[in-house]
Parts: C-alpha cells; structure tokens; sequence
C-alpha cells in the first residue's frame, strides 16, 4: 500500500529511511538532547519530558542548515512557516505516576497508551475537552534508534472520531466550534474505537518519518523489553490550521 492510501485507509503512515531525513535528525538530537537536560518540569514521575515548541528549528523547518525534506512532504500541505517541533523524549520506566495524577488517568496511561486526538484540550477542574488548537497532520520524525515506549495508533480510527465530531458540530458555525465541550462525544467515539480498531505500535527509526491524520487516535506505550538507559527522543511538528478547515 502507497502512502496515500495509508493515509486515506488508515489515518497514518510510515515513510522508508531517506538519507536527507536521516541527516535532519541527526542534526536534531543534540539540540534535541540539550531540551530534556534542561526539563526541570518532567511529567509521570520525570519519565517525559514533553517539550512542546522546544527544538531551536528555523522557520523553514530546517536545523543547523539541514533542510527539512523528504518525500513525506509531498503528502501534506506544508505550512508557509515551520513551528518549533516538540521534542518528546521518554526516559525508561515511563510511566510514573505524579503525585497529582488520579488513580483512574494513570491507569488509562498504562492500559490505553494515554490515547488521544491532538488539539482537544482540557479545561477548568473537571478537565472539559474542547477544540482549542487546530491542527492540520502530525509528523513524527524520531531522533535517535529505540525501540522502546514506541508510538501507538489505532488505524481507521480516523474515520470514527470525524464522524462524531462532524454530528457533534451540525448545526454550529466553525466560529463557535471552540466553545463546544466535545468531552463526552469524544470519550464515547473512543471506546467504540478501542472496541472495534486494532492497537498497533509503530515501530520507526531515524530517517524515517510518521505522518498522521489530525483525527486519527494515538497514544505512546509504556517503557518496557528495552534494556539500556537511552531514552527514546523524537520531534513532532503539528502546525495549527484555521479551525474551519479541521473537519
């Protein structure tokens, strides 16, 4: 299967090893390596750093005069201006629980992979979701070679979540969409997913790059078979779009 009709069939793809990508990434992970060393802010027991708009990348994507190219490219709409790409790095034994993290969250990290849908973020005390960032693909480019705590998608989920974030928005104009707790509808289109999708881990090394579709459910697995004390580092760059163009 080509990557477009992984991308339309599945929600996601995997791009072969490209020397050029492999040249953006390893100009990436030392800068990308400073980040983490600087987190003083380390989630789930300091084993994630999240590191969001953290990697120095230029406006055009590039690091340390390496372009951002490669043939994933051609299957998106690049923005006219790059974002800083966060730089998740896992640490082993991820996950941790956090002294403010419920009982039942951390038990939906370790059994659900934490899944989500990018951009529905939660609000107030009781943590409503809503669609307050935009985004228009995530591309996962990984930094350094390990195996462990490996991105995990749900494939065709895509499909169940957009459906029930177009019924839930009928009716509302893109301008009020923001103001609309998805929370429930969200939650309910997720556990259809895990009732009807396979949970595959997506295994990628550097010079490759994960492209996902903006709806396609996602989470990342907890640390285990992986011996070594190197913890597993990739940038991901989710630039926003107008919030019309979402559904």
């Amino acid at each position: 299967m080509n990557a477009s009709s992984a991308l339309d069939q599945d929600g996601y793809a995997v791009f072969p090893v490209e020397s050029a990508v492999s040249a953006w990434a390893a100009a990436a992970l030392p800068l990308a390596t400073e980040v983490a060393a600087r987190d003083d802010a380390r989630r789930h027991g300091g084993t994630w750093s999240v590191g969001v708009d953290a990697l120095p990348n230029a406006p055009d994507g590039s690091i340390g005069g390496v372009a951002l190219t490669g043939t994933w490219l051609d299957h998106i709409e690049p923005p006219k201006v790059w974002h800083r790409a966060q730089v998740s790095t896992v640490f082993p034994g991820y996950p941790q629980q956090d002294a403010d993290e419920s009982d039942a969250a951390h038990t939906y990290r370790i059994r659900r992979d934490a899944a989500h849908v990018d951009g529905l973020l939660p609000v107030g005390p009781d943590r409503r979701r809503f669609l307050l960032e935009p985004h228009g693909f995530i591309a996962g480019i990984p930094l350094n070679d390990v195996a462990a705590s490996p991105l995990v998608v749900w494939p065709e989920s895509h499909r169940i979540m957009g459906r029930a974030f177009a019924a839930l928005f009928e009716g509302v104009g893109p301008d009020g969409w923001a103001n609309v707790d998805m929370t429930d509808v969200y939650q309910a289109a997720r556990r259809e997913v895990f009732a009807t999708c396979a949970r595959v881990p997506v295994m990628a090394r550097p010079g490759q790059v994960v492209l996902l579709h903006r709806h396609l459910l996602h989470g990342v697995a907890p640390w285990k078979g992986h011996a070594g004390h190197v913890p597993r580092v990739v940038a991901y760059f989710r630039p926003q779009i107008a919030i019309e163009n979402w559904l």
